[in-house]
């Protein structure tokens, strides 16, 4: 089980910017901000943190969403603060027959996505 994730980011404020647009759909906002490290959550408690620093390969994190309407919520948000598209909002049966899920690039090329497993 994980307690929280951290992520180097090439420009913490423009990371920050985009993680607090695109996660709120998802209940998540900043919890702790230290300046170049960020630290975001659902609930009072950080769970991904964002500071600066050299990145590495890029990577994956998926967020669990309750419904497939928080999914397509995240994929546009994190669109509209400069996420590129990596698959809008749609099943994945190849996974499983109700994985619904939106992939997005951050502004570091980290593939970020929000999942749904419930069916409709």
């Amino acid at each position: 089980m994980l307690d929280h994730i951290g992520l180097a980011v090439s420009d913490v404020a423009k990371s920050k910017q985009f993680f607090q647009a695109a996660l709120a759909p998802l209940g998540y906002k900043i919890v702790m901000d230290f300046g170049e490290a960020t630290g975001l959550g659902e609930g009072g408690k950080p769970d991904l943190w964002i500071a600066k620093g050299k990145r590495a390969d890029p990577m994956h994190i998926a967020f669990v969403a309750l419904n497939r309407a928080t999914v397509t919520a995240f994929y546009k948000a994190a669109m509209a603060v400069g996420g590129r598209d990596n698959g809008a909002p749609g099943l994945r049966t190849q996974y499983h027959p109700n994985y619904f899920g939106a992939f997005v690039h951050d502004p570091d090329g980290n593939n970020i996505e929000a999942v749904c497993h419930q069916p409709e």
